[in-house]
């Protein structure tokens, strides 16, 4: 009786268990990696030739919100494009822009300190391109035109953070150890949400300027973030950060640590804005 008991028992959850390990594959299969669409583009900016790089998942089907890269003092170059790619990974459509214009690049300080150095003397040129870009990211299909964002790493950082506080029309900015103080604040132009991922030993952002950025955003009740990171200086996402320093003899280096963290942040962020 005890044997026919069992056997009762044992063959409905031996069922059960091929049926839920069935349906599992079944959902595993459902589950596409990411498909990359990726293009290299130019359009007109400040009537410069800009090139840019843009990447969207194929396997997604719609609109999804879009995400511009604005890179390093270095202009753009391959550092940017992997966060191209990234940001698609993520389900945005991304584009990488070219700041400088005809795909120009620096190799060391001196040429990256002379290409960027316009930009924050005159930072009309910086919102042109920048707005040259948007333009050109809501002729996607993919795009989502009410939901446009920018991130920047050092050099982008700034300049996200200065065109927003002149009123770019972007939903939110992201600045990755950029500089802070620029651009004078104006509460009634800002149209953006506002993330800041800071290393907290940057010698490029030092804490007079970050405490000034603080003062001048609260007296103002603008609403911002800012993510403090320990140990990490500036460049702290960029891998190449380290032996770009060391060659050169800059205080720039990689943080695996404040570069996870960070990320982690943006994607919170970026996904808190777009979902409102």
């Amino acid at each position: 009786m005890k044997k026919i008991l069992s056997v009762k028992f044992v063959l409905p959850l031996m069922l059960l268990f091929f049926v839920a390990c069935n349906n599992a594959t079944d959902k595993a299969a459902e589950i596409k990696e990411p498909k990359l669409k990726e293009e290299k583009i130019t359009y007109m900016g400040d009537s410069v030739t800009m090139n840019g790089f843009v990447v969207y998942d194929e396997n997604i089907e719609g609109i999804r919100p879009a995400v511009l890269v604005v890179p390093e003092w270095w202009g753009l170059n391959d550092y940017g494009m992997m966060r191209a790619r990234e940001l698609a990974k993520l389900g945005y459509i991304a584009m990488a822009i070219d700041m400088y214009g005809n795909g120009k690049t620096a190799d060391n300080p001196d040429s990256a300190g002379a290409f960027a150095t316009p930009f924050y003397q005159n930072p009309q040129m910086a919102k042109t391109r920048i707005e040259a870009a948007i333009a050109k990211m809501k002729t996607y299909a993919q795009t989502d035109a009410a939901n446009i964002a920018a991130i920047g790493y050092c050099f982008g950082g700034a300049m996200v953070l200065n065109t927003a506080r002149m009123g770019i029309d972007l939903k939110a900015v992201v600045s990755f150890h950029g500089n802070v103080i620029g651009t004078p604040l104006n509460k009634d132009l800002l149209k953006s949400k506002i993330l800041v991922c800071h290393g907290a030993t940057d010698p490029f952002v030092p804490a007079e300027e970050v405490a000034k950025f603080k003062k001048e955003m609260d007296s103002t009740g603008v609403a911002y973030t800012f993510k403090e990171y320990p140990d990490a200086v500036h460049a702290f996402t960029n891998p190449n950060a380290t032996a770009m320093g060391e060659k050169f003899n800059i205080p720039i280096k990689y943080n695996a640590a404040a570069d996870t963290a960070s990320w982690k942040d943006m994607k919170e962020f970026l996904g808190g804005v777009f979902k409102k």
